[in-house]
């Protein structure tokens, strides 16, 4: 049985995976086909276009990485959970430049349907 955790981790390791073909993989494995990507900054659908989508923010944040912070909240085939992007070699001590949280839906497998991605802090422009 899939549990909101491991959606929650996959989805993380999907924006964590650098090599667009091993991208690729990840983002099928956490992802329906058809799938949805909405935040203030994108709104793409299906696996190919999330995939360069995430592609697209690893170039904008080289040397970066997403984690989860605190609980992953589900029920009901949807679920919650708090991000932080920052450096790599971040061990948490120090405040992430971006952080947000994304809301999912799943389809019966547990594959993820849907993402409506909010963004709480994001770095001023220099």
């Amino acid at each position: 049985m899939t549990t909101f955790d491991s959606i929650a981790n996959a989805y993380i390791a999907a924006w964590n995976t650098r090599d667009a073909a091993d991208r690729t993989q990840a983002v099928a494995a956490a992802f329906a086909p058809d799938a949805t990507y909405t935040d203030p900054l994108a709104d793409v659908s299906g696996r190919a276009a999330i995939a360069e989508l995430i592609g697209g923010a690893q170039q904008q944040f080289a040397g970066w990485a997403f984690r989860l912070l605190g609980p992953v909240d589900g029920h009901h085939g949807q679920a919650r959970f708090a991000w932080a992007l920052g450096p790599d070699s971040d061990d948490g001590a120090a405040e992430a430049p971006v952080v947000g949280f994304d809301v999912v839906t799943l389809d019966d497998t547990g594959l993820i349907t849907s993402v409506l991605g909010f963004l709480d802090r994001v770095p001023a422009a220099a």
